[in-house]
């Protein structure tokens, strides 16, 4: 049931992502507000439910070129026509990908500390 529920929170949180990076200019602050506050309790939910222990390292590691490509992701905005939907939707998803991050690591120190 877990594991079902993790792999819905995972992908409605990337569509809600790509949908908040398409259709920000059209939307409200109040609902994108909303939106992403979704995305981040989604993000806690994937990091609960869905990475295993053995995954932990492979996640992360994918988590950490998430966001640093969210955080260079600036840059797209130059390209003509879609950079700004672009760096919208990376930035959407490392709102998406943070707490997932954040709930995975402390996961894994904490059982770093048990053994």
């Amino acid at each position: 049931m877990g594991s079902k529920m993790g792999e819905w929170a995972f992908i409605i949180g990337v569509l809600i992502a790509i949908a908040i990076g398409i259709f920000a200019g059209n939307l409200g602050v109040n609902l994108q507000g909303w939106l992403v506050l979704l995305l981040v309790v989604l993000g806690l939910i994937v990091g609960l439910l869905n990475v295993s222990e053995k995954e932990t390292t492979p996640f992360l590691v994918a988590a950490a070129a998430l966001l640093i490509t969210g955080t260079a992701g600036s840059s797209l905005a130059i390209i003509p026509v879609i950079g700004g939907y672009l760096q919208d939707i990376v930035m959407n998803i490392a709102v998406f990908v943070t707490p997932a991050a954040i709930v995975v690591a402390l996961k894994a120190i904490q059982s770093l500390a048990k053994d």
